[in-house]
């Protein structure tokens, strides 16, 4: 009789097999995660244009219909890890945002922006790259007016109290936020100074110049138009 693979023809103990346990298998909603993980570090570090599908597949152990069936291609997984890098920094922001003086407030926005830089580096690398995808989720342009929006009501309220036009809140949120967010840019490279002097200086340059704020600002030069 043929004799069990399991079993010592010597001792009669039994011993473990030489196969290996087969891995547990995904489940699809864990497969999706770890497709997007490996597609959120591959576009970070090589933008979308320099990421394949095939390394996705890859990376992550499948054949490359399996992205296809997740995402339905390159185009729509990149589109999803984008996505929720937008709305992760928006609620950062938002959420950051939780009253006090004005200038408490900036200093809120600003450490929010760089707390999202600093914790999730691939997701900000990946906003800020341009990429030839249309999106139905926009542009990192248009994220920075989502978050502007969020302070409009803020400046706004400051203006009118200040005998300022608050129809102006909108252009001068505009201009803040996005001070904030290339010199987030910068300082994702750069690193230095730490993060709590960066928020001080923009803080410094944001408040003070709207501190020495005119009603009426006027062009010295010659062009009037």
């Amino acid at each position: 009789m043929p004799t069990d693979e399991s079993t010592s023809g010597h001792s009669g103990q039994t011993t473990s097999s030489p196969k290996r346990r087969a891995r547990r298998r995904m489940t699809g909603k864990e497969r999706r995660e770890q497709l997007l993980d490996i597609g959120r570090t591959l576009f970070a570090e090589r933008g979308f244009e320099g990421t394949s599908v095939e390394e996705i597949a890859h990376k992550a152990g499948v054949s490359k219909p399996v992205v296809y069936e997740h995402f339905g291609g390159k185009e729509g997984l990149y589109a999803v890890v984008v996505d929720r890098e937008m709305r992760r920094l928006l609620d950062m922001v938002t959420g950051a945002l939780t009253g006090g003086h004005p200038r408490e407030l900036l200093e809120q926005a600003a450490f929010a922006l760089l707390d999202y830089i600093e914790q999730y580096t691939d997701g900000f690398r990946i906003l800020v790259r341009d990429s030839p995808v249309a999106q139905s989720t926009g542009t990192f342009a248009s994220l920075i007016s989502d978050i502007a929006t969020q302070v409009e009501d803020i400046l706004g309220r400051e203006f009118k109290s200040r005998g300022f036009d608050p129809k102006l809140s909108p252009l001068y949120a505009q201009a803040l936020v996005g001070m904030v967010a290339l010199t987030g840019q910068w300082w994702l490279n750069a690193r230095k100074p730490k993060k709590a002097e960066v928020a001080a200086h923009l803080v410094n340059l944001a408040w003070h110049g709207l501190d020495g704020l005119e009603a009426k600002p006027r062009l010295i030069g010659h062009r009037r138009s």
